[in-house]
């Protein structure tokens, strides 16, 4: 699942979120817990995913029908009332509002719910990677690099790399399809992080950094 809302290039089936109402069905938390299991195990109804989740089979259905609403979700075919199963219509998305400052609120809303969720499973990790086997303890990654580089060349090695990682979430479909993934395999969560840590010197005329951006000290 592609949740960024980077400017680099992006294949074809990367859906842009741009409007602050579609970007805004993604601001509350069990939506997104819904959308992280349903990409994880597949088709379920909202009573499967209320299991899950801790959450009851109303309350599922009802946030179901609001991702549904926004085509985050569909139904997959079968069943009636709340024995019918849902799937995610895709997991490729980014969030580009586009200078709107509602949709820019709501992104960054959305994107902050994200990456939340994210780093807690991260900090589950290194509290419980003790319990894995030696072989998943060897093959974790947890890494930092520090460059020095424009802004024209972060955007590139943004693409570079996400090249690679959307080449191996293309693996043989298996993210799409569950039936598809072979023995063994676990779920594996990357996160990219890009980011300039001091801000740029204000221009040579001597006007102020940018609204938003801290004074750097001298």
């Amino acid at each position: 699942m592609s949740s960024d809302d980077s400017q680099s290039e992006r294949p074809s089936d990367i859906r842009e979120l741009t409007d602050a109402r579609t970007l805004r069905a993604l601001t509350h938390p069990v939506r997104v817990a819904l959308i992280e299991e349903l990409v994880r195990g597949g088709a379920m109804t909202a009573t499967e995913l209320g299991e899950r989740i801790g959450e009851t089979p109303t309350t599922c259905s009802f946030h179901l029908r609001q991702l549904a609403k926004y085509g985050f979700v569909e139904e997959a075919g079968g069943g009636r009332g709340r024995s019918r199963p849902w799937r995610m219509t895709g997991i490729g998305w980014s969030f580009t509002p586009g200078g709107d400052p509602a949709a820019e609120l709501a992104s960054e809303a959305a994107l902050r719910l994200f990456r939340e969720r994210s780093l807690a499973r991260y900090e589950t990790w290194r509290r419980t990677r003790g319990a894995y086997p030696p072989q998943w303890r060897q093959a974790s990654e947890d890494s930092e690099y520090l460059f020095y580089l424009t802004a024209e060349e972060m955007a590139q090695l943004g693409r570079e790399l996400q090249e690679v990682l959307i080449r191996w979430r293309q693996l043989g479909g298996r993210v799409d399809d569950p039936a598809r993934r072979p023995p063994g395999s676990l779920p594996v969560e990357t996160l990219l992080f890009s980011f300039p840590i001091e801000p740029p010197p204000p221009p040579e005329s001597g006007a102020p950094p940018p609204a938003g951006l801290p004074a750097k000290d001298d």
